[in-house]
């Protein structure tokens, strides 16, 4: 009995891993370039911004919240960090870290102001994002700043034909996987996420727990815009805009349940893979933009129709 417990598979890693090879053989069959070594390897390099977001998500969605500024503060901290080194090339090697506890910032300012004030964390992190996308182009409406040329390797650098970028973000899903399952504070995500007030009942601090989540999501998102400044070389104040809902698109297909308490950020890793592939394969089609965002919104329904489907009969 305890032998079946312990191997027990996560009904929602096998749906997305399932959908993840359904691409992968659509691609190989509609695609020679598609299967390539180098094509596999240049998704990973790609997935890592959204890898990276997705990632500080799925911490905030755990624990019952939702962040609705991580577009703004990949701009912001795309632009910040850009248009400090402008000023001082000197400045580079302490921003990388600089920007970090940037996102941490702002990443903790929204946990504060959701215990705080009690409002639902939708609006508390639309609000925030709102401002920092204001003060963003107030500052700038174009493009500005600049960093040193090897700052680029991290976006485009390869250890052997693994990207940096990519490596990176594995590195990151792997930490808080085995953050969330080994240690006491990452069991109390779930604990939190799966009711707040008996969780504080069972001695748990919730409000350090969601203070927690929230720092830890800016940071990971704060780490895509430093992505984005090595990649584009400047600071963009619209780079951030498409990852306020795409950052939630791998969370739902990766199965962490919207209202928190349960989900695994492996299944948001394999999420991410599966979009990114999904927009690789539909690239290399000739397929428009406009018609991948109806791919990934119906990718959203089906799976969210899957999983409320699945928990009901639970």
């Amino acid at each position: 009995m305890a032998a079946g417990r312990r191997f027990r598979v996560d009904p929602s890693l096998v749906i997305v891993t399932v959908l993840l090879v359904a691409v992968l053989i659509a691609g190989f069959t509609l695609s020679e370039r598609f299967g390539t070594l180098r094509n596999l390897m240049n998704v990973l390099e790609q997935a890592a911004a959204l890898g990276f977001v997705s990632l500080g998500q799925s911490l905030v969605v755990l624990v019952g919240g939702i962040d609705l500024s991580v577009g703004a503060v990949v701009t912001a901290s795309t632009v910040l960090m850009a248009a400090v080194v402008e000023m001082n090339p000197a400045w580079m090697v302490p921003m990388i870290p600089g920007v970090l506890a940037f996102g941490a910032f702002i990443g903790f300012i929204n946990g504060f102001l959701v215990l705080r004030t009690g409002v639902h964390p939708l609006i508390v992190t639309l609000g925030t994002g709102s401002v920092l996308n204001g003060l963003v182009l107030l500052y700038t409406l174009q493009p500005t700043g600049g960093v040193p040329y090897w700052f680029e390797e991290f976006a485009y650098g390869r250890i052997g034909p693994v990207p940096v970028a990519g490596l990176v973000m594995l590195v990151c899903f792997g930490f808080v996987w085995f953050f969330l399952k080994y240690t006491a504070m990452g069991r109390s995500f779930y604990a939190v996420g799966g009711g707040e007030e008996s969780a504080r009942l069972s001695g748990i601090d919730s409000n350090r727990v969601i203070l927690i989540a929230y720092t830890a999501c800016g940071f990971f998102v704060a780490l895509a815009g430093a992505y984005f400044v090595s990649r584009t070389g400047v600071g963009d104040p619209r780079v951030g805009e498409p990852f306020t809902l795409a950052s939630i698109t791998p969370v739902i297909v990766g199965g962490i349940l919207l209202g928190g308490g349960k989900g695994n950020v492996l299944g948001a890793l394999l999420g991410v893979f599966l979009i990114s592939l999904i927009n690789n394969l539909l690239n290399y089609m000739d397929v428009s933009t406009f018609i991948q965002w109806i791919v990934q919104g119906l990718i959203i329904l089906v799976a969210v129709s899957v999983y409320v489907n699945r928990e009901r009969k639970l």
